[in-house]
C-alpha cells in the first residue's frame, strides 16, 4: 500500500498517507494482506539455533493486520510451539527500513517486515536471509503470481509476502450513468479516455480523472502501472541501464501528460497524494482513480463519504500490453543477523499460513488462490474479493536495484518537469535515465 519507500518532498506526510490509511483499510474491513502458506513444511535452516528459545520481531503499525491480530495470531503460534516466545515491537512505517538496516549487525531481530523495495538492498547487503531453500515448489502454484515478486531479488527469495495490496481502477457508477457511459468502455486506457472526453463534454463533471502524482512515492507507483499497461520497462535485460526512456516508458508519461493537457485530470493531481484522491473522489468531483484497496472501504462509510454506493471497484484498465497493477507488498523475512534462524522461520511459517490468512480475511485478504473460492473469506467484501482474485496475479514491480530510493527521486523530480509543463515526456525522461545510470554506475 506498497507507494512505498517515500522519498520525496516530505517523506513523514507522503508515508502516513499510505502507511496509516492501510490501518484504516483493515479497520474498515478491506486491507489487503497476501499469506504465504498454510501447508505444512518448508524446511529448517541447518543452522542457526534448534528451534526453541525467545525472538524478536519488527512489525509495522499502519498497515495490513491490526497490531490486536498480530498479537493474536502470536498467542496462538506460542500455543502450538511453547519452547518459542516471542516479542512483538512495532514502529511506523517511516521508521522501519532504519530500524532494520541499524539493528542488522547485532541481530537485535529475527523476523522483519520489509518492504517490496527493500529486497534488493536488504539481500544484496546480507541484512536478511536468503529462504529460497526453504520455499516448497507448492507455493509457486498456489501464491498469486504478484505476491512471490515481494521479496525476490536475482531469482532469489529473501522472505515470504505477507501484506500485499495493488491499485485498483475506481469508477462512479452514478456519474456514468448520467453521461452514459457504459461500465464494459471502461476495460482499456483508450475506453476511459473516451469516457472522461463524454462526461466533460455534457458537463457532468469538470475534470472525470483525478491522480495522486505529487513529487513522491505515490508518482512513481502510479507511472510504474501505466509503464507496464504500455508496456514500457524500468531496466536493461542486464539491470545496467535505465531503459524507461524509450517505448512504452515514455508512451506512459506522454499519457499522463495529455490527461493534464486535455483538462480530464484536475489540475490538483500534481500536488495529490492517495488521501487527496480519496476525498475528491469521496465528495463526488471525480468520476475515475487509481488508489488502493482503502478507498473502497472508507468511499462506503457514510462518515467519510457522499458516494456511499456508487462507487464501482475493478481491474486496472488495459494499455496495448496488459493491464498489471503496482505491486505494493510486504514480506516477512529472517534477519541474517538472527542467533535463532529455525525459531524465526517457524513463527514466519505460521503467521503466513492459509489458515491464519484466512481467519483474519476481514482484516486483509489471503493471496492464496484457493482462498477465493472460501464462502467466509468471499464474505468479507465480495466486490474486492473479485477484484483481487484478478488483479493480484498480475503485478509490476518498481525497479529492483540496491539504490532504489535515489533512483526513484530524480524520476519523481523528472517525471513532474513533464506533467508541470517544462519539459516534453522525452527530455523528461532521457534527464531522468542519465541520473538513474549514474547512480546504478556507482
Amino acid at each position: 500500500m506498497s507507494h512505498h519507500d517515500l522519498s520525496a518532498p516530505n517523506p513523514s506526510i507522503v508515508a502516513l498517507s499510505r502507511r496509516r490509511l492501510l490501518g484504516l483499510a483493515g479497520a474498515t474491513g478491506i486491507g489487503l494482506t497476501l499469506s504465504a502458506c498454510g501447508i505444512g513444511g518448508g524446511g529448517t535452516s541447518s543452522s542457526g539455533g534448534d528451534n526453541t528459545g525467545t525472538i524478536n520481531a519488527l512489525f509495522m503499525k499502519q498497515a495490513g493486520f491490526s497490531e490486536a491480530d498480530i498479537l493474536a495470531m502470536t498467542k496462538a503460534f506460542q500455543g502450538v510451539n511453547p519452547k518459542i516466545k516471542v516479542n512483538p515491537t512495532f514502529v511506523a512505517y517511516e521508521a522501519l527500513h532504519d530500524k532494520t538496516v541499524a539493528a542488522a549487525p547485532a541481530g537485535t531481530y529475527d523476523v522483519v517486515l520489509i518492504d517490496v523495495i527493500w529486497p534488493a538492498e536488504f539481500g544484496s547487503k546480507k541484512i536478511v536471509s536468503d529462504v529460497t531453500s526453504k520455499y516448497p515448489d507448492a507455493w509457486k502454484g498456489e501464491m498469486f503470481g504478484g505476491a512471490l515478486q515481494t521479496a525476490l531479488y536475482q531469482d532469489k527469495y529473501y522472505g515470504v509476502p505477507w501484506i500485499l495490496d495493488t491499485k485498483y481502477f475506481y469508477s462512479n457508477k452514478d456519474l456514468m450513468a448520467k453521461a452514459g457511459v457504459e461500465p464494459a468502455s471502461l476495460a482499456s486506457w483508450d475506453g476511459v479516455i473516451a469516457a472522461a472526453r463524454q462526461m466533460k463534454s455534457k458537463g457532468v463533471v469538470d475534470y472525470p480523472l483525478v491522480w495522486s502524482w505529487s513529487q513522491a512515492e505515490a508518482l512513481m507507483c502510479d507511472y510504474t502501472q501505466l509503464l507496464g499497461a504500455f508496456g514500457g520497462k524500468f531496466l536493461s535485460d542486464d539491470g545496467s541501464k535505465a531503459a524507461f526512456n524509450s517505448g512504452g516508458g515514455v508512451a506512459a508519461l506522454e499519457f499522463m501528460q495529455m490527461t493534464l493537457k486535455d483538462k480530464l485530470s484536475n489540475p490538483s493531481s500534481t500536488q495529490a497524494l492517495e488521501e487527496d484522491v480519496r476525498k475528491v473522489i469521496s465528495q463526488g468531483q471525480a468520476a475515475f482513480a487509481l488508489n488502493w484497496t482503502y478507498m473502497f472501504g472508507m468511499a462506503n462509510d457514510p462518515k467519510e463519504s457522499q458516494v456511499v454506493g456508487k462507487l464501482a471497484i475493478g481491474q486496472t484498465p488495459s494499455g496495448p500490453a496488459g493491464r498489471p497493477g503496482v505491486n505494493g507488498s510486504m514480506a516477512l523475512a529472517v534477519s541474517a543477523g538472527s542467533k535463532n534462524q529455525k525459531a524465526a522461520w517457524t513463527y514466519i511459517e505460521f503467521l503466513t499460513s492459509q489458515d491464519q490468512q484466512n481467519k483474519y480475511a476481514k482484516d486483509s485478504l489471503p493471496v492464496w488462490k484457493s482462498s477465493y473460492t472460501d464462502p467466509a473469506v468471499i464474505e468479507t467484501n465480495p466486490q474486492t474479493v473479485a477484484a483481487a482474485s484478478k488483479q493480484l496475479d498480475s503485478m509490476i514491480l518498481r525497479p529492483t536495484v540496491p539504490n532504489y530510493n535515489a533512483v526513484s527521486q530524480k524520476m519523481q523530480a523528472e517525471i513532474q518537469k513533464c506533467l508541470l509543463g517544462s519539459k516534453t515526456a522525452q527530455q523528461a525522461l532521457d534527464d531522468a535515465a542519465k541520473a538513474a545510470d549514474d547512480i546504478l554506475a556507482s
